[in-house]
């Protein structure tokens, strides 16, 4: 076991929990835990193999990391925790928004750097169910990737991209994934080399990278960019109902596309992800009309 600890600069608030939140694929994502004490553990695939981190939060942030994979863990730990984002580059320009920011004065960009480990689990949630992609994550997970190094059994390491490539068509059916995004994930995992130099990149070349892989669009471009990069003004495009949340929450309109959010967003150009964050952190839902979608079992069809 390795350790480190880090401090948020400026001694300012900081909230880990809200930070790293959003890199948790569901309630049961085999690689990502948070424990009855609070503290979080993640199992990663780093480029010096499996690795698992545990972090708590006092004063600092303490990280321990076991495996191969632990020395990357750990140099890597500010940027992880945010410590390259400046949420002092952001200004409030709704109400509703200023308040939220207000609230949630800890929260900052968490930067990964690991793209295949992002991109996969959004390639899942491609015009599916949230709960159909989280059942498939695990699933594949469970059934082709490895045990965490360290002392938590329950912590799965996502396959490498080999292992991606060459999950059999019968596999991916039992996990409840259509050809097409099955598809998508074995190009991405045969060229898992170009795709990692994303992280490294700015926001445009970073998303003209990874949109040259057949299948992957403007929307699993944000959704992945948004965790590997910490990019603030990854806004996500083409999605079922964040427009029509962002259009409730600033103007109490309930038929936003894509076009109106945009144009609602302009204000926070550079930081449209942010805004889009602390909008859905405000709790303002678009009020439920219309029952929930079904939850299509792949796997009988």
């Amino acid at each position: 076991m390795a350790t480190r600890t880090w401090a948020p600069p400026g001694g300012g608030p900081y909230d880990l929990g809200r930070t790293l939140c959003v890199l948790a694929r569901g309630p049961g994502d085999p690689a990502y835990r948070v424990a009855p004490d609070g503290s979080i553990w993640r199992a990663s695939r780093t480029p010096q193999g499996p690795g698992t981190l545990r972090l708590t939060r006092t004063d600092t942030v303490h990280a321990e990391a076991w495996g191969p994979g632990a020395d990357w863990l750990l140099d890597n730990l500010p940027a992880l925790l945010g410590a390259d984002d400046d949420p002092a580059a952001f200004t409030p320009r709704h109400r509703l928004v200023h308040e939220s920011h207000r609230r949630n004065p800890g929260l900052r960009l968490a930067r990964t750097g690991l793209v295949l480990e992002s991109l996969i689990p959004s390639i899942l949630e491609q015009k599916v169910t949230s709960d159909e992609a989280y059942r498939s994550w695990r699933q594949l997970l469970q059934r082709h990737g490895d045990p965490a190094p360290g002392p938590d059994p329950d912590l799965r390491v996502m396959p490498d991209p080999r292992t991606w490539a060459l999950i059999p068509s019968w596999e991916w059916h039992k996990a409840g994934v259509d050809g097409k995004r099955s598809a998508t994930i074995v190009r991405a995992a045969r060229a898992a080399a170009r795709l990692e130099e994303a992280a490294s990149m700015d926001e445009p070349q970073a998303a003209a990278r990874l949109r040259a892989i057949p299948g992957i669009g403007p929307w699993t471009a944000a959704e992945t960019l948004q965790r590997t990069n910490g990019a603030a003004d990854a806004v996500t495009v083409g999605d079922l109902h964040l427009p029509r949340i962002v259009g409730y929450a600033l103007t109490g309109f309930r038929g936003a596309d894509d076009e109106a959010m945009l144009e609602l967003l302009t204000p926070y150009e550079g930081q449209r992800h942010r805004a889009c964050r602390l909008i859905l952190l405000s709790g303002a839902t678009l009020p439920r009309r219309a029952p929930r979608f079904s939850v299509r079992d792949f796997r009988g069809m």
